[in-house]
């Protein structure tokens, strides 16, 4: 018999403490990997979501909720901004490209954006069918939106007034879908994208008279103006121009998202910490465990070494054991942190908000099986110590 199996053998012979180790060393694995593969998966989507974008220009108000808003549509916007003075701003010559949105309907709690083309292609939007708005009431779905409504081509609908489900209908304006995207993996997946024109038929109506429509035209707005820098330069004076002197409010995509992650790594610390300190009372818990087991097997230990086993393997043997438990309860606690993370999914599916995949698997996982090991060495070591220094003669003599 080798000594794995020995060990084996002695851990089959005591199930209910060798099956508690393992739990308590699962959840603490467990616990901390939920915390690394929500915080990367979260990432990566808001990475993916922000690409492309250098500045997000609104409304004055929290530079937080305007990137919540204008980028994730997370959040109600901070308000809306001149049409006008966003074109004037597009023509900037730091400025590439100035995207517009105009937010504020929704449709079965899906965002309703006012757009242009080039909003579908900063993602690199694909239609699985149709095409591209290129008339008032068109409508682009989000491979998501055409999943959950069951809208196809031709379909109609009309939108409601509040970013929410359940606000008052604009009945008189109906939207016709002419187009339906491939799966992006981005926010657009969860927007219905339509002309700006759109919007703006939607809640002025069809006006007759044309000085009406010249004061209307003159008063237009949108919400946000997703803007890409022409040259690097561009984020050193824009935003504090805009800022300084301008009624609008410039917010940088990358800095208020790590400025988000910060915060949001306050309750990751925390959680983090309490997965560690699970960690410790598995440990505390292997060593008592392992230190009894020692004096069960005082005299198996004995007899062994007058059959001449050598100290060292009668050390190994315990020390084999914790290690069993600890692989055992990293693997459990790696399955545990993905089902935490399939849970969490579940738990916010309806809102469409992120995207979890729990069948998402990084080989950077497999670092936590170190904390077990580390664990369960540390455990071990008095108690292999101890075993390795058994007086074989007293041992027999008390059996006897």
């Amino acid at each position: 018999m080798t000594l794995l199996q020995l060990a084996w053998s002695y851990l089959r012979a005591r199930p209910l403490p060798a099956l508690l180790n393992v739990l308590l060393l699962a959840l603490g694995v467990g616990t901390i990997g939920f915390v690394l593969i929500m915080d990367k998966q979260i990432g990566t989507n808001m990475n993916r979501d922000a690409r492309g974008i250098d500045l997000v220009v609104g409304a004055k108000g929290s530079a937080m909720q305007l990137i919540l808003a204008g980028i994730f549509h997370l959040d109600a916007p901070t308000g809306n901004i001149s049409l006008q003075a966003a074109q004037e701003l597009s023509r900037n010559p730091l400025i590439r490209r100035g995207i517009p949105l105009s937010l504020g309907d929704s449709f079965r709690g899906f965002r309703i954006v006012g757009t242009n083309a080039d909003y579908i292609d900063l993602y690199g939007g694909q239609f699985a069918a149709g095409h591209g708005g290129k008339k008032p009431m068109e409508a682009v779905l989000g491979s998501t939106v055409a999943a959950t409504t069951g809208l196809v081509l031709g379909g109609q609908f009309i939108g409601s007034h509040g970013l929410v489900e359940g606000g008052p209908a604009h009945a008189d304006s109906v939207y016709t879908v002419v187009g339906v995207l491939k799966r992006t993996d981005t926010v657009l997946d969860r927007l219905v994208v339509v002309d700006t024109e759109s919007v703006w038929l939607v809640h002025e109506g069809i006006i007759v008279d044309a000085d009406e429509r010249k004061v209307l035209e003159a008063e237009r707005q949108i919400t946000v103006l997703l803007v890409q820098y022409a040259t690097p330069l561009a984020a050193v004076s824009l935003p504090r121009t805009i800022n300084d002197e301008t009624n609008m409010q410039a917010a940088s995509p990358a800095y208020e998202s790590a400025r988000l992650f910060r915060m949001i790594g306050v309750g990751a610390d925390v959680i983090k910490a309490f997965g560690a300190v699970v960690l410790v009372t598995a440990a505390l818990s292997l060593f008592i465990a392992l230190y009894h087991a020692l004096s069960e097997r005082a005299y198996d230990i004995a007899v062994l070494r007058t059959l001449g086993a050598r100290p060292s393997s009668i050390a190994l043997t315990l020390l084999l054991e914790a290690m069993i438990l600890a692989v055992l309860g990293s693997a459990l606690g790696l399955v545990l942190a993905h089902v935490m993370v399939a849970a969490m999914a579940a738990a916010i599916a309806e809102q469409d908000s992120l995207r979890l995949n729990a069948l998402q698997f990084s080989w950077r996982e497999l670092w936590l099986v170190l904390p077990a090991l580390l664990a369960a060495f540390l455990a071990a070591l008095l108690p292999t110590w101890r075993a390795a220094r058994t007086d074989i003669s007293s041992t027999l003599a008390r059996r006897g």
